[in-house]
């Protein structure tokens, strides 16, 4: 009855966790979800023409204003090979339904982003870790280098050097996720390492559900000439084109003046969360885990002292309103048992400190 795509299709867990988020006293670290104090409130002046059919590739004044800051972060990406997209989730599903036939080789790091890895298996992908340091043993290789998800890692300047050579000498398609570049508190190479590939072939995705309001669904991709047509024509068979609305909203606040200060600002008040979460931490894990307070980003990434699988620990956890994303889950393979991520950027400082002790209460009685 259904295709056999279908038959190993599970929920999404993180998907079904953020349905608990507005449940009253719930504390959510599990999805990366912007601070609501942080969301804009746009005015929109609404042209009829707005909320008529548009072009497939997205406006072409919000594709020109992408364009230039690609091309100012060093991609070749001229405004018509810039894809908008309805998230930047559509942009993997389109690359997994452009490369990835039951058992194509899809090179990850691991762990990586649960969604993707979803979305790749959906479509059958065979996956292989990835070696920053040589070439991928498959033809297409999915990374996030910028304050990685789940583990806001910020690949080096050489790693990145490495990837590109390898891609580019391979003959390895380089897929690049980018949604948390603008999302810096400390030093690292956010240099993309599609601007480092001269020649060969590659796709480069961000986002503005970060940095602007998720709830718009608006991404972005750039790729080489030899991809980006056929990218175009999936968009079409998928949904036409993204939202003209969503693409208004967000054309006009990347367009004025008070956008680079938004971004300042914004990175800043993710910078005393962090702050405020690792503090928390310390007065509550010590002793239970070890972490790295990450650069840039959404997350903090805990490898706890002891191999808990902690998706048992997950239901206990909801029942005292503290929600969180088990470790396990970001895992292509064999997961490493007792490691969790924690999303820091939602919750305020009081509910931090009380989500926090519950969390670490649990371990104990664990």
């Amino acid at each position: 009855m259904f295709s056999h795509r279908v038959a190993a299709l599970r929920p999404s867990p993180i998907r079904e966790i953020l349905g608990l988020v507005d449940r009253p006293g719930m504390v959510s670290f599990a999805g990366g979800l912007p601070a609501t104090d942080t969301l804009p409130h746009p005015r929109v002046d609404l042209d009829p023409t707005t909320l008529q059919y548009g072009p497939s590739e997205g406006d072409p004044a919000l594709r020109a204003v992408v364009s230039e800051n690609l091309r100012g972060l060093g991609i070749d990406a001229p405004p018509e090979r810039v894809l908008i997209l309805s998230g930047s989730q559509q942009g993997i599903d389109l690359v997994a339904k452009l490369f990835v036939d039951p058992g194509t080789p899809v090179a990850v790091e691991n762990p990586t982003y649960l969604a993707a890895l979803q979305t790749f298996r959906f479509h059958g992908a065979a996956f292989t870790d990835l070696d920053w340091t040589d070439t991928p043993a498959a033809p297409l290789t999915y990374v996030v280098p910028t304050f990685a998800n789940p583990t806001g890692r910020c690949a080096t300047t050489a790693e990145r050097d490495a990837l590109a050579r390898a891609c580019t000498d391979g003959g390895v398609t380089l897929f690049e996720d980018d949604p948390y570049r603008e999302l810096a508190y400390g030093p690292c190479d956010r240099t993309p390492i599609a601007a480092r590939m001269r020649g060969g072939s590659w796709i480069y995705q961000g986002s503005f559900s970060k940095t602007f309001a998720p709830g718009l669904r608006l991404g972005f991709l750039a790729a080489s000439d030899d991809l980006f047509p056929r990218l175009v024509m999936l968009k079409q068979a998928v949904d036409l084109h993204s939202s003209s609305l969503s693409q208004k909203i967000v054309l006009d606040a990347i367009t004025a003046g008070t956008w680079p200060g938004r971004l300042t600002d914004l990175a800043a008040f993710y910078r005393r969360r962090r702050d405020t979460f690792d503090a928390a931490l310390h007065r509550h894990f010590d002793g239970h885990a070890t972490w790295s307070p990450p650069d840039g980003g959404l997350f903090f990434w805990l490898r706890l002292d002891r191999p808990v699988d902690t998706r048992t620990l997950l239901p206990e956890a909801i029942t005292r309103n503290v929600a969180f994303m088990p470790g396990e889950e970001f895992y292509a393979g064999e997961p490493r048992l007792g490691t969790l991520r924690l999303n820091f950027s939602h919750a305020d400082a009081d509910a931090t400190e009380r989500g926090l002790r519950t969390l670490a209460d649990l371990l104990t009685e664990q």
